[in-house]
This record gives structure tokens, sequence and C-alpha cells, in this order.
């Protein structure tokens, strides 16, 4: 199996481990001249600015049947089933339990994936909004569902424009609030919204990537200059029936300018509820600073964050922080993961007995035939090594069904004082 962009979760650290035919010596040389290049290049591109009126909403009826036929069109299928992949990968609407078709519904919610990723990413969450009377829809972000190459020119404009035009339309076609959520780089994009529009009633966040541990200032500079951090030409496995593999620098590029958005208008508190879920050991985002953002920024009483970790040295919040440990050696739980904390046990391709394991969470390959040819393997975050066991990514969180009670409780503002 090749060296995937899921795995490789720092910009940085694939420029300097991961050029085939390079050394070290050479990537950080090459880190130096980036640096100063960036001096030149940057002003100026990270910039995101709000969209304002007129932006029309754009019915999701029509936005759905639209991207599902370009999908048809474009999308470099990985499995026979090839509507199987179209509903996983394809925008959808869950229509909320025992709610009557002809009437409005109260509460809506606009759900958005993060980089290189799909909807499927909410399809267990969706399921449970709808469940207390949400209607639910999910978006694809220009660029996702097709193939890497056309990430090659999305733009970070683009993702925002498909953000207000579908948090519009749901607004339209809602009898009272709406919420948006986000997983990742697309939890930057419903903070960006939210914080220019004041009719959202709230937000959910998991895995929120505000801040990342890398070097990813110079993802927009790297563009310029090399367009794939992994040459498709040295046989990088390019994506999988959910989710892409290699992803190339443009589409880093882009989600630090999201990031630089988010951290821009995080300068001033967010005043509406906010339920936000991060895991300790997180290899791709600054938890510090999350945690930070939380205690500091979103000061809503009725706000909660789930830390799925061991309790943090600057905790000062205990009242609205719940915290789980992630290493749960009966579950075969070495430390919870960026993408674990989005699906159910169950979950048909990322749960317990998934079909769809990522055994590619290390460099080492003799792990990841290991991982695949064994039927016991532990779970973790990339990266994470323990002598004696062979690490899976986690793709599910033992604490799904508790974390949706604390979910349901922040979006109905029934969580005691």
């Amino acid at each position: 199996m090749s060296i995937s962009i899921n795995n490789v979760k720092s910009v940085s650290y694939l420029l300097i481990t991961q050029q085939a035919g390079r050394t070290r010596l050479f990537s950080l040389l090459m880190l130096s001249v980036l640096s100063a290049l960036s001096f030149i290049l940057l002003p100026g591109c990270a910039s995101l600015e709000g969209l304002s009126e007129p932006v029309s909403s754009v019915s999701f009826y029509d936005y759905q049947n639209e991207t599902r036929h370009s999908m048809r069109q474009k999308r470099n299928f990985q499995l026979p089933d090839k509507e199987a992949e179209l509903l996983w990968n394809a925008p959808r609407q869950w229509w909320p339990v025992n709610q009557p078709e002809n009437v409005a519904p109260k509460r809506g919610i606009l759900l958005v994936h993060g980089l290189g990723d799909s909807p499927w990413s909410f399809h267990d969450v969706a399921l449970e909004l709808a469940a207390q009377g949400f209607l639910v829809r999910t978006i694809l972000l220009p660029g996702h569902g097709t193939t890497p190459y056309d990430m090659l020119s999305a733009t970070a404009e683009q993702w925002q424009n498909v953000v207000y035009e579908q948090a519009r339309a749901l607004k339209d076609d809602i009898d009272g609030e709406i919420f948006l959520g986000g997983f990742s780089t697309g939890a930057n994009l419903v903070l960006e919204y939210a914080y220019h529009n004041p009719d959202v009633s709230g937000l959910v966040l998991f895995s929120p990537a505000f801040k990342s541990t890398s070097l990813d200032w110079l993802a927009p500079v790297i563009a310029k200059v090399r367009p794939w951090l992994i040459s498709p030409e040295q046989g990088a496995s390019m994506q999988t029936p959910l989710r892409y593999l290699n992803v190339p620098a443009n589409g880093f590029a882009q989600f630090y300018r999201t990031s630089v958005t988010a951290r821009r208008l995080l300068d001033r508190p967010y005043h509406k509820p906010v339920f936000m879920v991060v895991a300790e050991h997180d290899s791709v985002l600054n938890t510090d600073y999350l945690l930070d953002v939380f205690q500091h920024r979103f000061v809503h009483s009725q706000s909660r964050l789930i830390w799925y970790g061991a309790k943090p040295d600057n905790l000062t919040d205990e009242k609205r922080i719940f915290i789980r440990s992630d290493k749960l050696p009966e579950e075969r739980i070495s430390q919870f993961s960026h993408m674990g904390v989005l699906f159910a046990p169950d979950n048909p391709l990322y749960g317990r007995e998934g079909s769809q394991r990522i055994c590619a969470n290390s460099n080492d390959r003799a792990k990841w035939l290991a991982c695949e040819q064994s039927a016991q393997v532990w779970f973790s975050e990339w990266g994470y090594n323990e002598e004696g066991k062979i690490h899976a990514r986690l793709t599910f969180n033992p604490y799904f069904d508790w974390q949706n009670t604390v979910m349901a409780a922040v979006l109905s503002s029934q969580i005691e004082p």
C-alpha cells in the first residue's frame, strides 16, 4: 500500500520525510528557501472575506441533482457498485423523524465535511440529529467527490460559496432555527458563516481545524512550485470509496486560508451555543489552542466541549468541559483519532467490523501489511507505536451514544445550570 495523504497530516512532515530520492538535508534546505519566499509570495493570499448580499440560495434539490450528475461524469469510481459510492459521497438530506412531509421543520442543520473527505463523515451524526427533529443536510465541497485532480483548481471561495448558498436554502425551508456543523476544515467554514450571520442559532464542531500542528503556512508557497506533495507518478494510491488519499498541495493551501480566517474571527467571542468534540492526541490539530478557544471564546453558558484524553493542565472551565479517557484496553484502543469521533461502533464502513479499515497508520510498511492480515488489531491516531501491537486508525467512537446525548442537550438548551 502506498503512503496516503490521510496518513501524513503535516505539510512540513511530508516535505522532510516523504519526497522520494531527496535527502533530509535537501528537504531542510527547501524549507529554508520556502520560508524566505513566503515573505514575497504570501501577502494577501490567506485572506478569506465574508460574503455579503446578494448571495442567493440554490434549492437543495437542484444542488443535489446537479452534483450527482457531475459526479457520475467525473468520478473515478473505486467499487463496482457505483450507486453506493454516489450515496456515500454526494450531498444528502435526512427528514426529521415523525415530521409530516407537508409541514416545514422547526429546526435544520447543515453539515460540512473536511479536506479530502466526503459527506459520509456525517452519516451517523445525521441519523441522530434527524431523530432529534432536525432537517439534516450535507454538502460536497468543490474539488471533492470525483478525483483528487479536481482539487488542483479548487478555491476556498468556492467552498465558502456553497456553504453560503445552502445555509440560506436551509433557512428558506425551515420554519424556525438553523444550526451549522462541521468537521475539521468544514468547521472553519461554518464558523466563518456563523460570525457573519447572526441568524445561526448554534454550532456543532468535530475536530475543528482552527490551528494545525504543522508549518501549514508553507502550503500556499509549496502549491506554487510543487502541485503534488506526493506525485501521482510515484504510484501513490489516490482515493478510496469514501475519501481522497492523495491531496494536491493546493488543497492544503486552501485549508490554510480557512484556518487563518477562523483564527482571525476568534479574536472576539462567539455568543451562541457551541458543541465541540476534540481528541487530545489528534495528530492534525493544536489541541491546546482548541481548549483555549473553547474556554475563552465560546462563552455561552450552554456550550460544551467533550475532551477525549487526560485532564488538561490548563483546564479552568470544569463545568462546561466533559472529559473521557481515550485509552480503552478493553476495546483495543490506545488513543482517539482526528476522524474517529464521528462514527458509531456499528458503522458498516468505519465501525469495529467496518469494511474500510485504515491500516496505513504509520510509515512502517511491514506493520501496514500485518494490519491488513490481522483480525486482532489495536486502534489509535496516526503515528502511534507500541511494542508488540499492530495499530490501525481508530475510525469509530465507543462513546458515540453518550456523545449524542450531550449534543442534544446543547442544541435544545436543556443542560442543567
